[in-house]
């Protein structure tokens, strides 16, 4: 789940998007340099830059970006991290075939391995869903030569120059193809994609909730290619309506596995360029498995697979022989409640080992294992949480990572031997650092952030030591600066029951201790999410803020079952999504309430898609304090959403009724306390719109009045064109007439 919104429906309430009077409390004089929605969402005044399409060159001393130029054409630079040395490589005016009228733009690209070749990425057009089809183009830089990776019809996905740097893969219409580059000869690797049958790529579900797109590998000497196979034949397709664009209304389909319905087959084959037929892995009798990873094993001969059982607690790895299919279990990592799957498995020590992390002590660790599947040592303690494995220095013998151990607000980069030793904090500042490293370099690039401060990207050595500033954002930071801005705050409380939990709260501009505020309790509040981090939080800080300077004090609050904080705290709710959850919500708000300049008579909560959920719930608990709430784009019974991401918390529908229940806003719809507004966007494929017509169903049937705000065939974003204008004015305009 990603917090990834028609006229009034009958016996609900219109949203209206008239100007309303401001908050009673402390509501602040505008100025011209006051923050207001269309500075926010439609004035481009906050835009941040950043050095698009950043990839580390081969020796980790040189990096490369694409910048446009005054005319809009994509240039390609390189920078000589030790020199600073600029240098571009391809002028984007160039980019054209001979048939084109308009150059080519280098949305993305990659480097053969010699460097002298390039795969460039583009799309003109806006696909449905995500950005992967598109269409690849290989520069020959040495002499300019610029040639379409396909002259076929189709778009093309996740092309990938082969090892040696002479063919290209690719995915089309659910096949695989490889065009060899010295002839232009195109060969289908395989026949039998369709729509139910997806070769190299994945389906709705398996992209949405295992964070998977690309479904396929070049063997290390790339004479062969494994790839996920996914079969979603057995998957219902779910429906929903387009109003939008003729007299007659066009119906929309997407293959959806609801919980506890039938899923997506997976298997993993391998396919050789010299033609054949494909080898498929042995991953055991169990169809109901997810294939959740795939690589090649630091060798041509084996494949290192993943496979998670579908209750998700129990994950195999796996090492496969490419040639037979035979494969055995390396190791397992298991849980009570269910295992997380992550990108940091890393073979070291030239394929001798390989790097996992896992929470098995109650805290996400590294731990180094042995290729026979032994474990040689755990190589990082303490009651904090590794993040990420951003880089290997192999010849030092260093494993680069973030983590938490400055507290869970933070993301700090830090470093530790494969023998364990040398544990040592790496960045300085406060904040959160999002790092780009290559493995053994030198050098690395910080895009460092806090609360309230814009990205800073810089770089720096390996060891720490700032060399230079890349991109300071000062245009975005002066105009924060002069925009009148209340300070964002942190601050920790504890419920009843003695867990103490983290927030922060910005306080309206010239805050007023004697004054009392009204309270806009902001909540996203699902598994391992956090919303209380020490990062520039971009356009929903900002109209944070500006809800503060019309009066209002705006906090949130990580409540159990986030993230940041450990195995104990975060899965307490297993089988019980949105009990302690809202009962944190409600203890934050009682919380509040209890301080002296805040107005107990007037607090209000919003979320979107885990916090639209959030909102809608906890509002219909006995003890909510909120006079009103917004709900966007919120599940509102979890029997509704997708089978990967519910059953990990919930098991199936079938398996646990009453948690199902329990848990539902449409079950406890008569409950609701106080004014509720629901938006939803009519073409949702994440949250379907079909959530919030249930949810006003339950609340109509129980006559409970609320507010509806549809956004047609708007997705679970509910953005694109001026929505994002229309949408945020109507969300302060609504709080100022309900709190």
């Amino acid at each position: 789940m990603q917090t990834r919104a028609l006229p009034a429906l009958a016996g609900v309430t219109l949203a209206l998007t008239l100007l309303a009077p401001a908050p009673r409390a402390g509501a602040q004089q505008q100025t011209q340099q006051e923050l207001s929605v269309e500075r926010i969402f439609g004035s481009g005044d906050f835009r941040l830059q950043s050095l698009p399409a950043l990839h580390w060159m081969n020796d980790g001393q040189r990096f490369s970006f694409v910048q446009a130029d005054s005319s809009g054409a994509t240039d390609l630079w390189i920078e000589d991290a030790r020199t600073g040395r600029r240098t571009r490589v391809v002028e984007g005016r160039a980019l054209m075939l001979t048939d084109q009228t308009r150059p080519i733009e280098i949305e993305d690209y990659a480097w053969s391995a010699d460097e002298r070749k390039l795969l460039i990425y583009t799309n003109s057009q806006p696909v449905w869903r995500q950005n992967t089809k598109g269409h690849y183009y290989v520069l020959e830089l040495a002499g300019g030569r610029l040639t379409p990776v396909s002259t076929r019809p189709g778009w093309q996905q996740f092309a990938k120059f082969s090892p040696d740097g002479t063919r290209v893969g690719f995915v089309r219409d659910n096949d695989l193809h490889v065009t060899d580059l010295a002839t232009g000869s195109e060969t289908r690797l395989t026949r039998d994609g369709s729509e139910t049958v997806i070769n190299g790529t994945f389906d709705w579900v398996y992209e949405e909730e295992l964070g998977v797109q690309d479904g396929w590998r070049w063997s290390p000497d790339g004479t062969r290619i494994a790839f996920w196979q996914i079969d979603q034949s057995a998957v219902k397709t779910f429906y929903w309506i387009n109003d939008t664009r003729d007299v007659y209304a066009e119906p929309v389909s997407l293959r959806y596995p609801k919980a506890g319905s039938a899923n997506p087959t997976a298997r993993v084959g391998v396919v050789a360029l010299a033609g054949g037929d494909v080898r498929w892995m042995d991953t055991g009798a169990d169809r109901e498995v997810y294939l959740a990873r795939l690589e090649w094993a630091e060798s041509p001969g084996e494949l290192v697979i993943q496979r998670l059982n579908r209750h998700q607690n129990r994950l195999d790895v796996l090492l496969a022989d490419a040639a037979t299919g035979r494969s055995r279990v390396l190791f397992t990592e298991s849980d009570p409640a269910w295992v997380d799957v992550d990108e940091d498995l890393r073979f070291v020590n030239g394929g001798r080992q390989l790097l996992w992390t896992s929470e098995r002590d109650g805290h996400n660790h590294l731990y180094l294992y042995n290729r026979d599947g032994t474990l040689a040592r755990q190589l990082t303690r303490g009651a904090w949480e590794v993040v990420q494995v951003t880089a290997v220095d192999g010849r030092g013998g260093w494993v680069y990572f973030t983590a938490t151990e400055e507290g869970p607000a933070q993301r700090q980069l830090y470093r530790v031997r494969l023998d364990g030793s040398g544990f040592a904090q790496v960045s300085t500042e406060p904040g959160t650092h999002n790092v780009l490293m290559a493995d053994g370099s030198p050098f690395y690039l910080d895009a460092h952030s806090r609360a309230g401060v814009p990205p800073l990207t810089r770089l720096h050595t390996a060891a720490g030591e700032p060399v230079r500033t890349l991109v300071d954002n000062t245009r975005v930071r002066d105009l924060l600066a002069g925009a009148g801005l209340g300070a964002q705050e942190f601050f920790t409380f504890r419920t009843s029951d003695g867990v103490e939990l983290n927030g922060w709260m910005i306080k309206p501009p010239g805050f007023d201790p004697s004054r009392k505020y009204p309270v806009v309790l902001y909540v996203y509040g699902g598994p391992g999410s956090q919303t209380v981090v020490d990062s520039w939080g971009g356009s929903r800080y900002l109209f944070h803020q500006m809800l503060a300077q019309k009066g209002y004090i705006v906090a949130s609050v990580d409540n159990r079952g986030t993230g940041g904080r450990g195995r104990e705290f975060e899965k307490v709710t297993y089988l019980n999504l949105g009990q302690y959850e809202a009962r944190d919500q409600i203890e934050a708000a009682q919380w509040l309430a209890r301080q002296p300049y805040v107005d107990a008579a007037r607090l209000g909560i919003w979320g979107w898609s885990y916090g639209g959920y959030m909102t809608a719930l906890t509002m219909m608990q006995p003890s909510s304090p909120f006079k009103a709430g917004i709900s966007v784009a919120p599940v509102a019974h979890w029997g509704l959403y997708d089978t990967i991401y519910t059953e990990r918390y919930m098991r199936t529908p079938q398996e646990n009724p009453e948690g199902y229940r329990r848990s539902a806003p449409t079950e406890n719809a008569a409950n609701l306390r106080g004014e509720l507004l629901l938006v939803h966007g009519t073409g949702d494929d994440n949250v379907h719109f079909q959530n919030s017509v249930q949810l006003a169903d339950r609340l109509q049937a129980a006559g409970k009045q609320f507010t509806f705000m549809a956004y047609p065939n708007r997705t679970h974003s509910i953005s694109g064109g001026r929505t994002s204008l229309h949408l945020y004015t109507m969300l302060a305009n609504w709080l100022e007439q309900n709190l």
